[in-house]
């Protein structure tokens, strides 16, 4: 049995290198400016959470300290086995191997949704938004927390990396979908100069990985992203 779950697309950097993508979620978002935006449009106290493309598991634990019940997705086998892992013996948490556009939960039985950094793409992910529209119940949320890669030095060089990549096209394609928008200036603050060139060496290109090194001093660097949103 393949390890991945059809239909998912590709996550090139946790999927190839977790060790290094765990570096990451560690660096990111050391405010918690993200969390608290989402709780102020819509707290998970005694809620039931559903976060896709939850890799291997590094929010599931946060999440559980106030949800009454969290759930995590996500395609890849290995990573599902990861998060299990770090799950083991936590109350009141599961983790499922699936893919966006087939949530493994009935309907109208989740109360926030979230998403980081899985749907930057825009345009071809409607079939995962239409389950969102079938899992989350009345009073409910869903959020998408992802990079801006309009703005700063960690969005040109996404855009060099990814040059078919088009801001304009993903903002027409959430203003459609009858999304909100916030943007959050988070940042990266990282323990060791070798973690924060590992990580930029995962997200980017060889030759602008180099730069981005290159022009980064020190431990920290700013990591321009979008919170998105629907309430139901």
């Amino acid at each position: 049995m393949s390890r991945i779950v059809h239909g998912a697309i590709p996550s090139p950097n946790i999927w190839n290198t977790p060790q290094v993508y765990e570096l990451e979620n560690k660096a990111v978002d050391p405010d918690g400016a993200a969390d608290a935006a989402m709780r102020a449009i819509r707290p998970w106290e005694g809620a039931v959470v559903l976060d896709i493309g939850c890799g291997t598991g590094y929010h599931l634990p946060g999440l559980a300290a106030s949800a009454a019940r969290v759930i995590g997705v996500e395609p890849h086998g290995g990573l599902v086995k990861l998060a299990e892992r770090r799950c083991a013996g936590l109350p009141g948490v599961e983790v499922h191997r699936a893919a966006a556009q087939d949530l493994p939960v009935a309907d109208a039985s989740v109360d926030v949704a979230i998403a980081r950094w899985a749907y930057f793409f825009g345009p071809g992910c409607e079939p995962g938004l239409r389950e969102l529209n079938r899992v989350v119940r009345r009073g409910g949320a869903a959020f998408v927390v992802d990079l801006d890669a309009t703005r700063g030095e960690f969005g040109q060089w996404f855009q060099r990396t990814v040059p078919s990549y088009s801001a304009a096209a993903v903002e027409t394609f959430w203003t459609r979908q009858g999304w909100l928008r916030r943007t959050l200036d988070l940042r990266m603050t990282f323990e060791r100069r070798a973690d924060l060139e590992a990580v930029l060496r995962i997200e980017f290109a060889p030759e602008v990985a180099a730069e981005a090194i290159r022009r980064t001093p020190g431990l920290e660097l700013a990591y321009p992203n979008v919170l998105r949103w629907r309430t139901y």
